[in-house]
């Protein structure tokens, strides 16, 4: 494969194009209803078919500690479990998380910052409708080629919120393959294990921090397309477990 191509497949990988979105709905709903009941508008999407060699990371709807949750399980899997938006604008989106078993085993060593370790046990990602225009110029061409061969409409800039066991809290950089996709550990090294904590983010500020560079000033921050949970560590051949419930908007 040649050195130029490279990244295109990196984008594809990245965007999760495997799968037809379903019909949009207007908010994005609580990940896990009162009732118990799955909510429809969240799908699974994994890697592309070339890639079907990969297993998919495990979303199971089920209970932890009298709590009903998603269960989000890896073995040297890659999977996302996505809702789309009918491009709304970025607000405050809150959720609860748990981390109980970080990554372990495999053969390599999970690292955010590297290619060989570009693996989390769990992560709560925003995909904008971000204007191409504001893309450098040979990223934007790669974008384009990536959307051309997966016939999608690839998102050009993501914002990963990462539980990572590695890195302190606080951790802000761009995804070792692509600039399109960046991140902040919101849990890091030392946090505690089989323990609920709530998030609460700004998620238009942190996009503003995050792609400054690509925001002009004055720019409004673009609308947001999708939200996603996802988890993998196809890359460390590890394994992980985590729980995630109550994702929601809020004032």
């Amino acid at each position: 494969m040649s050195p130029f191509l490279n990244p295109v497949v990196a984008l594809l990988m990245l965007s999760m194009v495997c799968t037809t979105a379903p019909a949009i709905a207007q908010s994005l709903s609580i990940l896990v209803p009162p009732n118990g009941t799955p909510v429809s508008n969240w799908r699974f999407v994994g890697f592309p078919k070339s890639k079907a060699d990969i297993p998919a990371t495990r979303f199971e709807l089920t209970e932890v500690q009298g709590e009903r949750a998603l269960k989000v399980s890896t073995r040297a899997s890659y999977g996302t479990w996505v809702h789309d938006l009918p491009q709304v604008d970025a607000g405050r989106l809150q959720w609860r998380w748990r981390l109980d078993q970080p990554l372990t085993g495999g053969k390599g060593v999970a690292d955010i910052l590297t290619k060989p370790g570009d693996d989390a046990a769990l992560k709560v990602c925003v995909m904008f409708d971000h204007p191409l225009s504001s893309v450098p110029f040979l990223e934007r061409t790669l974008l384009r080629i990536a959307r051309n061969l997966s016939g999608e409409d690839l998102p050009a800039a993501t914002l990963c919120y990462v539980w990572d066991s590695v890195h302190p809290v606080g951790l802000q950089g761009a995804n070792p393959y692509t600039q399109r996709v960046r991140f902040i550990t919101l849990q890091g090294k030392g946090a505690p294990l089989a323990q609920w904590l709530t998030e609460n983010r700004d998620v238009a500020a942190d996009f503003a921090r995050l792609f400054a560079d690509e925001l002009p000033a004055g720019s409004a921050v673009p609308k947001v397309r999708a939200v996603l949970i996802g988890a993998d560590s196809d890359n460390t051949g590890a394994e992980s477990l985590a729980w995630v419930r109550s994702v929601a908007w809020i004032p």
